[in-house]
């Protein structure tokens, strides 16, 4: 089977798959891939946020709003009142409760027990570099929207949950570093992993 096909799911298994990664990682255009493949429900704690954010007057459809300054004045806003957070994890553990599903998010590998479980890393400079040419932006920009973004996400988790992203990888079942692949190459690789982990099956 190509990576391209869609793998239907197992009834008998209750499948959850969560994906992790900084931004510049490529995680939520690979995750939406995978769930298409495998037949499973995709859930993105980020779009969930953006719906928030957008509901509270912020202008948050945009390509690369998160490192935008009103972006991060949502940030300080979350850091400040947790209930954003709080409402959108909620949700992610009800819909992994009802299974097969794949989860685009930052908290859930802290938060769900059962379920299988990615991180996406990439050097600063490779991320800054993805970000520029994402939002059309130079490399300084990006470097200084991103390193901004990540202090204040970082912020964010480590007073809701106490736990460090993207320092602390304790509950990833897999950690690929994507510096030198190519987003084809990245979900190559992780349906060949998923195939033989989390289905038991040999991946063509």
């Amino acid at each position: 089977m190509s990576g391209s096909e869609k793998a239907p799911i197992s009834k008998a298994k209750n499948i959850v798959i969560c994906i992790s990664g900084m931004a510049g990682t490529g995680k939520s255009t690979l995750a939406k891939r995978l769930a298409k493949k495998y037949g499973l429900k995709y859930y993105s704690g980020g779009d969930a946020l953006r719906d928030l954010a957008s509901a509270e007057g912020y202008q948050a459809n945009s390509n690369g709003w998160w490192e935008s300054p009103e972006g991060l004045q949502f940030l300080e806003e979350r850091k400040k009142n947790p209930s954003f957070d709080k409402a959108v994890d909620e949700k992610l553990m009800e819909y992994a409760a009802q299974g097969n599903v794949l989860l685009d998010s930052w908290t859930m590998p802290w938060l769900l027990k059962d379920a299988f479980k990615i991180w996406l890393s990439a050097s600063f400079e490779k991320q800054a570099e993805r970000i520029a040419q994402r939002d059309k932006m130079t490399i300084e920009e990006a470097r200084q929207a991103l390193q901004e973004k990540e202090s204040r996400t970082k912020a964010i988790y480590k007073k809701l949950y106490g736990f460090s992203l993207g320092e602390d990888f304790t509950p990833f079942d897999f950690i690929l570093d994507t510096d030198t692949l190519s987003a084809e190459e990245v979900f190559q690789v992780l349906c060949k992993v998923i195939d033989n982990v989390v289905f038991c099956r040999k991946s063509d």
